[in-house]
């Protein structure tokens, strides 16, 4: 687990890649995997020093490619982030690029930790996903999904420190004042970080989750 990495470290470290809009598809089969070894670039080691400066926990995972289209390129395993006063976890998360990690760890922090203090008066402890990585299309057509290239994380349900769980699926339309305002906020600034943001109000396929990708033509709805 790395919190901050020291330059000779980053020398170790593996690149980061590219987004398509999604939607939820059936995964393809895919032949097996076949690891590289590193090569960090330039831009692969500004982005893993900038996770470490965010004090995210995190460890890189080697490059793998596992035939059609699909491949981790880049990868780190994320499974803490800093709030503002204390850390938090995010669950069922596979690999995810870096530049992904990095976007998601500002907007848990700024985005998500300072809206559960805000709106519901108790700061977050656990954001909770329904994955990331997964070889599979874009439904209703041929075209890979950004969770082929691990450029994408579905994100459920948030839980607060005083055992609140506030999700997509029974909240967006059914909460509380406070947490329907709640949710729109994250929301609302997930559209500022994020490259393509899809929630209940893009279609059914999205009614239980927030799918966040980290680069895009700024597609939010």
């Amino acid at each position: 687990m790395l919190r901050r990495l020291a330059p000779l470290v980053l020398l170790a470290l593996a690149a980061c890649g590219s987004v398509v809009p999604d939607g939820r598809a059936p995964t393809r089969p895919v032949a097996q995997a076949t690891p590289r070894a590193f090569a960090p670039s330039p831009d692969t080691r500004v982005c893993l020093g900038e996770l470490g400066a965010r004090n995210a926990s995190f460890t890189p995972l080697p490059d793998r490619y596992f035939g059609a289209g699909c491949a981790n390129v880049g990868t780190v395993s994320l499974t803490g982030l800093q709030g503002d006063d204390a850390r938090f976890q995010v669950t069922n998360l596979g690999p995810v690029s870096c530049p992904l990690a990095d976007t998601l760890a500002a907007w848990a922090r700024f985005g998500v930790d300072r809206a559960a203090r805000e709106v519901l008066g108790s700061p977050l402890v656990r954001i909770e996903t329904m994955g990331s990585y997964s070889c599979r299309t874009v439904a209703g057509s041929s075209r890979l999904s950004a969770h082929a290239t691990a450029q994408a994380v579905d994100v459920s349900a948030f839980i607060l420190a005083d055992g609140r769980r506030v999700s997509v699926l029974g909240d967006w339309s059914e909460g509380s004042f406070d947490e329907q305002r709640f949710l729109r906020t994250v929301h609302a600034s997930a559209c500022k970080r994020f490259g393509t943001i899809l929630g209940p109000g893009y279609n059914a396929a999205h009614r239980d989750h927030f799918h966040l990708e980290a680069t895009g033509s700024g597609f939010c709805r």
